[in-house]
């Protein structure tokens, strides 16, 4: 039977390395944002024999149901699973975790499989397969790494999540859990919070409030997001404020619209800000966060840039067009995008969780903005589609209004000076590399 063997070095003890992967949210850290997999349930965990886990996968314009049972664990040493349904005509998979000296250990990611239909069978689909193989299992044990060594040496935390089933909160409560760290969800009923959540927290993350990109605006919807934001946040500063035991920190998701339209000018953490709705509504959605700031919590605003990831925001809704080779620059193309990774994103919240020096804004930028020509040139290059279709700034603004002035047509050449004073090391630093990593497209 055909066999896949992957090795990868870790830079923490086996134990750990294997805990990591026993703890909740491990599968949503590892499955790739570029493969269309839904969790459809799960019983127990991969410590207990018997186990189950319910998977939805697409192959080609089909989706397949996919079961895989735990069937044998070794604490600190493996485990193994086994399909009981799906694409395969046999699928086990068997994780090991050996030392490697200096308290480092070896991932290792066997599978031997069988493909359905015989000989035709391997003949169609062998080659496809192990493309795909390579490509999850070189972002599994990219992730992996990445994910211990971020974690390494961090105190377990309880930490409250507003927004943490938004772009990302779903991708940071599963970073927290299998960091060992307890992430609790805020549930939100409208404009109004589930504050009691909040009690017993070390760090609040607040990511919840209104898309600014979905829709025109209108003049209710722009209150609605500027209430969203502004009255959201103040509800959790006052609680924190009324809190015996306020958590340690509050990290407040905001953004860099704060900066206005700046052309070519270089932004940091000290720059003033801009001017335009956008800019207002940051303004008054930092200075929300006050209370919990006088109570004596370290608050530290996130200026969020475009998070990218296939699965939500500016990224997803510009594939369709591009793969269909209708991508180009829009408007003169000539203004800055200032983006960061979700996986920086993420990055950027544990750090600011961690770093008690840590206050006040900070840009979660990536050290290399670039102009919506370099955007498009790139996006296009990495899907292998021409990008040449051009929207002139009249149709932008045809099409989405005053929305168009603010965020495509805008230019925030903004960099992550507090991040960088902080030591944080970016997963994803240049704009092509992150794309073939996010969309799974080798170079």
């Amino acid at each position: 039977m055909p066999e896949f063997t992957r090795f990868t070095r870790l830079p923490v003890p086996p134990a750990d390395a294997y805990l990591w992967h026993t703890r909740p949210g491990a599968l949503e850290r590892l499955t790739p944002p570029f493969e269309e997999i839904e969790v459809l349930g799960r019983t127990g965990g991969v410590e207990e024999p018997g186990s189950r886990v319910s998977l939805e996968t697409r192959i080609g314009p089909f989706r397949k149901r996919w079961v895989a049972e735990h069937r044998e664990s070794v604490r600190g040493q493996m485990f193994r699973d086994v399909q009981i349904e799906g694409p395969f005509a046999r699928w086990e998979h068997v994780h090991r975790f050996r030392g490697d000296g200096d308290g480092a250990s070896i991932l290792e990611d066997r599978i031997t499989y069988e493909l359905p239909g015989g000989r035709l069978g391997r003949a169609l689909g062998e080659r496809m397969v192990r493309r795909r193989l390579e490509r999850v299992f070189a972002y599994r044990h990219a992730t992996t790494a990445a994910d211990v060594l971020a974690h390494r040496g961090t105190e377990p935390l309880r930490v409250a999540v507003t927004g943490a089933k938004g772009l990302v909160g779903s991708a940071l409560v599963p970073f927290l859990s299998t960091g060992g760290h307890e992430p609790v969800a805020v549930p939100r009923d409208g404009d109004a919070f589930d504050l009691r959540r909040l009690e017993g927290a070390d760090a609040v993350v607040h990511l919840a409030g209104e898309s600014i990109a979905s829709g025109r605006w209108t003049r209710a919807r722009k209150e609605r997001i500027r209430r969203s934001r502004v009255e959201g946040t103040r509800r959790v500063a006052e609680r924190i404020a009324a809190m015996e035991r306020p958590p340690r920190v509050l990290v407040c998701a905001s953004a860099i619209g704060l900066y206005g339209d700046r052309g070519d000018e270089e932004l940091d953490e000290r720059s003033a800000p801009g001017r335009g709705f956008l800019a207002d509504v940051c303004r008054e959605w930092e200075a929300a966060a006050d209370p919990a700031r006088v109570r004596g919590t370290r608050v530290v605003h996130l200026r969020l840039g475009i998070v990218l990831s296939p699965r939500g925001g500016a990224l997803r809704k510009m594939l369709a067009p591009f793969r269909m080779g209708l991508g180009g620059r829009i408007g003169s193309g000539r203004q800055h995008m200032s983006w960061i990774s979700i996986d920086d994103a993420v990055g950027a919240i544990h750090t600011a969780i961690r770093d008690g020096s840590m206050e006040g804004p900070v840009n979660a930028v990536s050290p290399q903005p670039v102009t919506n020509a370099r955007w498009t040139e790139v996006l296009g290059r990495v899907l292998r589609r021409p990008a040449i279709l051009p929207m002139p700034a009249f149709a932008a603004r045809i099409a989405f209004g005053e929305m168009a002035d603010a965020l495509l047509l805008a230019s925030a050449r903004v960099l992550p000076r507090g991040l960088e004073k902080a030591g944080y090391r970016f997963r994803d630093s240049d704009l092509e590399a992150c794309f073939r990593r996010l969309l799974g497209e080798t170079s």
